[in-house]
């Protein structure tokens, strides 16, 4: 039997879960169709578990640095199974939580794969692709996200994506990663952090490429010094052998042993099996074009999040979700500010940045257009163990009006710092802002507002 519906969203990832309950709230009748597990990437397998395993490995410069400050500690391990037995409980604890939103909010789940069967239902598919129901929407909202890409070379298959490393039973010796964005640089660092031996090829001449540069090599020479093999310039051009036992090969003939690949080689929007074409919905390379409302080309069907492929974070992802339920539901119409988004990269170092890098900056007002204010030091947390990274901090100026166009940091709590000083930035702060802001001392982020000009 149809059931009509004010709204069926695909995907119970961040984008959907938001857009559905904030629809229900509204008094929207709301379904949410899923096949995998409610929370989508990143509650699933993505930011949630990823940010567990960073605190884990970061545990070992803690205890490190514990006698400098006058802790004994005698012998200490690490066990990788324990660290990811406990992360996995604690996925599974927030999947049924966000069951329970749903449950409370007024939303009906709907176990399945969603593909469009027309303009204006959705047919609810089972693993071995057989219909056991159709939808009927009003408006149909696509949040199905995005999935790991491997690259198109043999042995591809021997390889993990990120993926599989949260469903690993214990990390191995050693591990080969493939990739110079966050995910890799993120990896990296959990897995050297956990006593893996870590190699990581970078196609390029350097890590986190759209990232402000400075700030980006300030995070590979840490990487590096705590023990990170980076090889520059290396591409991957097969993977040999057995799970457990593989070799990958480079183009440049190198041969690399290890017991595990991790292919952190890009994302891409999850359009199999939806069937588009149904309803007519374009598709534009390897993802669906929306407009500043969210739309599609068809006037009653909507796509949030990765799937868009415009700025992958979870929280944008959420934001349009509550963005198009406010609009069509809530009376309240409004637009989601893609132009300053805050982001990090939980490396070890972090790193986090909002507005202009300094090569955005440069490319947008020329180089005597602007000023960079910059700080690097020992963070006081270092001054008794004696160790590096140094904490480096940027201030982007325009020279014409001293507005801050970007403010970047790498070191500890940076994403939390950039955090407040995006709220700054967004409401057109200058330099004179922060200079006149009352340091609070003795704290890194005094750094900001103390630059001299």
């Amino acid at each position: 039997m149809t059931q009509p519906f004010d709204l069926v969203v695909i995907g119970a990832g961040s984008g959907g879960l938001a857009a559905a309950k904030r629809a229900a709230s509204y008094g929207a009748r709301v379904a949410i169709v899923e096949g995998d597990r409610v929370g989508g990437t990143c509650v699933i397998r993505g930011c949630v578990p990823k940010k567990l395993l960073v605190y884990g490995s970061a545990m070992r410069h803690l205890l490190a640095d514990a006698p400098s400050y006058g802790w004994s500690l005698g012998s200490t391990s690490s066990d990788s199974a324990e660290l990811l037995r406990r992360v996995r409980a604690e996925v599974d604890r927030l999947n049924q939580l966000h069951i329970g939103f749903l449950e409370k909010g007024g939303v009906e789940l709907v176990r399945g794969w969603g593909r469009l069967a027309d303009a204006h239902s959705v047919a609810v598919v089972d693993g071995n692709g057989q219909e056991s129901q159709r939808l009927q929407a009003e408006r149909i909202l696509i949040a199905v996200g995005g999935r790991p890409h491997r690259p198109a070379i043999p042995g591809a298959e021997l390889g993990w994506v990120s993926d599989d490393l949260f469903e690993l039973e214990r990390f191995p010796e050693r591990v080969v990663v493939v990739g110079a964005g966050f995910i890799a640089c993120e990896f990296a660092g959990i897995l050297n952090g956990l006593g893996v031996q870590v190699t990581q090829l970078v196609r390029g001449d350097h890590l986190l490429r759209g990232f402000d540069l400075e700030s980006a090599r300030a995070v590979q020479e840490a990487m590096q010094a705590d023990g990170i093999d980076i090889r520059l310039a290396h591409s991957p051009a097969a993977i040999e052998g057995q799970p457990g036992e593989l070799t990958l090969i480079t183009e440049g003939g190198e041969r690399i042993s290890c017991n595990g690949v991790l292919l952190a080689t890009g994302r891409r929007p999850f359009l199999e099996g939806l069937n588009l074409e149904a309803a007519g919905v374009a598709v534009e390379g390897h993802r669906i074009p929306v407009d500043a409302d969210q739309g599609t080309n068809v006037p009653h069907i909507y796509a949030v999040g990765d799937v868009t492929d415009r700025i992958n974070l979870t929280p944008v992802a959420i934001d349009e979700g509550r963005a198009l339920a406010d609009t069509l539901w809530g009376g309240k119409p409004r637009r989601v500010n893609h132009e300053l988004v805050a982001s990090a990269v939980f490396s070890q170092p972090e790193l986090s940045g909002v507005g202009l890098t300094e090569e955005q900056a440069i490319e947008r007002h020329g180089a005597e257009g602007i000023q960079v204010h910059r700080a690097r030091f020992r963070p006081m947390s270092q001054a008794l163990p004696a160790r590096d990274p140094k904490v480096l901090l940027k201030l982007i100026v325009e020279r014409a009006s001293r507005r801050v166009l970007g403010c970047h940091m790498v070191g500890e709590h940076a994403a939390e710092i950039i955090q407040m000083a995006a709220i700054a930035i967004g409401m057109g702060a200058t330099k004179a802002d922060f200079d006149r802001t009352m340091a609070l001392h003795p704290s890194v982020a005094e750094e900001f507002v103390t630059m001299p000009n």
